[in-house]
């Protein structure tokens, strides 16, 4: 797009992901609106700047591929490397389709610049099954993107004419001070990401939540998934419908900040929750959506079951069929009382 002129902008090649998210620390702080990309092995090599650029509320636009990290060596997805970002200080989406990746993508240079926020927002995308998978996507004509988004203007920007030090080093006696400052920042954003979001649907015609749900209500067993996953989950969902049970779906979209309040009242009246988790957690307790999930639940609905469930690792396909067995096993850690327990799907021997 840039090389034939349909973009007006300046495309920055660089050695590596630690070198292209640099590039985009300084490209942001001197005023330019800037996007990059990254997955995997170079998600991890660049993870050094994620928190500089955070720290310096720089509203950088990332798209992450989620891949599964070696070793083994592979190419195919899961959320390893989105969960090892968790508290960088990003805004962090993910998308269940290529619709919703566009979508995402439009609507996070309009939140991460909003003068109320400005901070960086990844969108995730499961690796190989969305980004490297073609599927079709309305696309807006250049004026509605226009009126949506206005122009980027960064009201503290890199200038030579007035230097001063950014990102100095700080001692105990304020860096507390400072993170609190930057948690409160990133939780405050929630009713701006709504804002963007609802906006985003009057004008577009499509609407998202901090968590999306799918026969959901009076649903006595609720499943959670996260991203690509949701498409399959729906159709279970539905085959557990036509068979009697009551069961429902909520995708989880935002990942930071964590959409407590949503959660609440998704939930309710809900007598089970499976929470399916995509990411390997090696030598711990649960899976990392898991542990948050029960974290934010707990001391406010302690009636609620919940049980974690592992799986689709590096690609592997879940079939709808399995999906209904993650209901099911599911329910069963429910209904046993040992909710501490995590179960692995689709693993052989």
């Amino acid at each position: 797009f840039v090389n034939n002129g349909e973009l007006k902008a300046a495309f920055i090649p660089v050695e590596s992901e630690h070198s292209a998210l640099s590039a985009c620390w300084g490209a942001s702080g001197a005023g330019a609106r800037t996007f990059t990309a990254t997955a995997s092995q170079g998600f991890f090599l660049m993870h050094e700047v994620l928190y500089f650029v955070s720290g310096l509320r720089l509203p950088v636009v990332m798209a992450v591929s989620n891949r599964a990290v070696g070793l083994p060596a592979n190419i195919w997805g899961d959320y390893s490397d989105a969960m090892s970002a968790t508290y960088t200080g990003w805004l962090q989406v993910f998308a269940a389709n290529n619709q919703e990746i566009f979508d995402f993508t439009l609507a996070a240079f309009r939140i991460a610049e909003d003068q109320r926020v400005l901070l960086p927002f990844m969108v995730h995308m499961d690796g190989f099954t969305l980004s490297h998978v073609v599927e079709a996507v309305v696309l807006p004509e250049q004026a509605e993107v226009d009126a949506f988004l206005p122009p980027y203007k960064h009201p503290y920007v890199f200038d030579t004419d007035n230097p001063c030090c950014y990102g100095c080093v700080m001692s105990p006696a304020t860096y507390g001070e400072v993170k609190k400052a930057q948690d409160i920042g990133i939780r405050e954003t929630l009713p701006v990401i709504k804002e963007v979001w609802k906006d985003f649907g009057d004008r577009f015609g499509r609407y998202y939540n901090p968590i999306d749900t799918y026969k959901a209500e009076g649903a006595k067993t609720l499943i959670m998934v996260t991203g690509g996953l949701a498409e399959t989950a729906k159709v279970a969902v539905d085959k557990k419908r036509a068979a009697g049970e009551s069961v429902g779906l909520l995708t989880l979209h935002l990942w930071r900040p964590f959409p407590f309040e949503d959660l609440y009242k998704a939930v309710e009246g809900a007598e089970h929750l499976v929470v399916f988790d995509r990411a390997p957690t090696l030598g711990g307790p649960t899976g990392p959506i898991i542990g948050e999930v029960k974290s934010a639940l707990f001391g406010v609905r302690n009636d609620l079951k919940v049980a974690g469930i592992l799986g689709a690792f590096c690609g592997r396909i879940l079939e709808v069929e399995e999906f209904e067995e993650v209901i099911a096993r599911g329910n069963a850690i429910c209904k046993s009382g040992r909710q501490e327990m995590v179960e692995t799907v689709g693993i052989r021997g």
